[in-house]
């Protein structure tokens, strides 16, 4: 019973960090790091001041991010009421880090366009957070097929055990038909 509700929410928790950490990226860490020695304000005044509207890419960094926090409840809460196996909600939550590495690239649109534009830097991305949330990215991808096969395996030994096979006669070997 504790797995069916510490994975996953351990799963959602983990989904929520990496959110968070693209939510900050995208509107503090990223404009900050494209413009040293500017404050966030000062930042915001000159985005606001060549006709880009700082609100609406803060709305659509934080919606961005809301998606993969309310997709990472929704799986949570399924698995936790029994109707998904906790390998799946596993396997899911791996999935939303793994997407989230779409999610880094998309969000880095909105405010770090406007900062580009504003301040003619390059539009890429200028912290080191949004290389912390690709590699969390592929860490997941590659921690799917990991899941999939230690539940596999899991999944065998477990059939094996409920299913042991007769024991054979003779020396084990497989006898032909004449």
């Amino acid at each position: 019973m504790r797995a069916q509700v510490f994975g996953p929410v351990l799963g959602a928790v983990v989904v929520t960090a990496y959110a968070t950490l693209l939510a900050l990226d995208g509107l503090v860490f990223d404009p900050l790091a494209a413009v040293p020695g500017a404050t966030l304000g000062q930042i915001h005044h000159r985005v606001e001041a060549i006709g880009m509207d700082v609100g609406q890419d803060v709305v659509g960094v934080l919606v961005t991010a809301g998606v993969g926090v309310t997709l990472a409840a929704f799986f949570a809460v399924v698995a936790i009421r029994g109707r998904m196996p906790v390998p799946v909600a596993a396997v899911c939550h791996l999935a939303l880090l793994t997407f989230g590495a779409v999610a880094v690239f998309q969000s880095g649109f909105f405010l770090g366009m406007d900062v580009a534009d504003a301040y003619g830097v390059s539009g890429g991305s200028h912290s080191a957070f949004s290389g912390v949330l690709y590699g969390t990215s592929l860490a997941a991808l590659v921690a799917i097929p990991v899941v999939l096969l230690a539940t596999l395996f899991r999944s065998l030994g477990r059939a094996r055990a409920a299913h042991p096979r007769a024991p054979s006669s003779g020396d084990g070997s497989a006898q032909q038909a004449e």
